[in-house]
């Protein structure tokens, strides 16, 4: 009796499950125990990567609730990727779905961070404008457009989630107080730094990415964030090296 692909790779997800009947080894002989050892080394791997991508959700829930929401995730979302990287794209919506922890509203934000983490350090290189790239009048300033690094990423959540991650993974960090927060991730050199952006930062870095001028997209923001500080934001961009260039609209004459 031959074994499907499918109902094969059910079997290896679920342990609850019974080893396929007429799976045998290279042997020729009935393959249960190898299979079942085989099964359980696959769930020990994926469990231990999804402690490595999200250590900071498997603090806040503890290690033996995050194996077991591992093991269930592993069955709704087996890995479509040989490579780990990508593995546990879906966990902050699988998170979400959790009725059961719809009382820790914040923890699929915090996931998000987490996998904006993990894209930036995979992301592409690329070079940083200079430090002084910006050092121009404010009337070139306000006509410039910028190009933005790969490893950039930008995450708004109505929770803290920046000093919810900062809390548990630096030591003497300010307790998280309520209210919303956005969060830039650079990565100048090999490990991405998240920092909590100024308010109206991650609205004018998304009208700088549509391709607004720096003007434009500072008119914008402040409609809705009258004390926007571009300043504070731009330094935060040359800082962590995410502006890559910068081209100044020259007036006709």
């Amino acid at each position: 009796m031959s074994v499907s692909q499918e109902e094969f790779h059910l079997a290896l997800l679920d342990p609850a499950m019974s080893v396929p009947e007429g799976l045998v080894d290279a042997s020729d002989q009935p393959a249960g125990r190898r299979f079942s050892v085989y099964r359980n080394n696959v769930a020990v791997s994926l469990t231990e990567a999804m402690h490595q991508a999200f250590p900071v959700i498997a603090k806040l829930l503890g290690s033996q609730n995050m194996d077991g929401l591992a093991g269930l995730f592993l069955r709704s979302h087996p890995p479509t990727s040989p490579l780990m990287m990508f593995y546990g794209e879906a966990f902050p919506d699988f998170l979400a779905g959790m009725d059961q922890l719809s009382h820790i509203g914040y923890l699929p934000d915090v996931a998000q961070l987490e996998l904006a983490l993990r894209r930036s350090y995979h992301a592409a290189d690329s070079v940083p404008a200079s430090d002084d790239a910006l050092a121009v009048p404010p009337e070139d300033l306000f006509r410039a457009r910028l190009e933005f690094a790969p490893s950039m990423q930008i995450l708004r959540s109505d929770w803290p989630i920046f000093s919810i991650w900062r809390f548990n993974t630096e030591d003497g960090a300010p307790k998280p107080q309520a209210g919303a927060e956005d969060t830039l991730i650079t990565r100048r050199e090999y490990d991405p730094v998240p920092q909590a952006l100024p308010q109206g930062g991650a609205g004018w870095i998304a009208a700088m990415k549509a391709g607004n001028t720096i003007g434009q997209a500072f008119e914008n923001t402040t409609e809705t964030t009258p004390d926007f500080d571009l300043g504070a934001t731009l330094a935060l961009l040359l800082q962590g090296g995410a502006i890559t260039s910068v081209t100044i609209e020259r007036l006709a004459t």
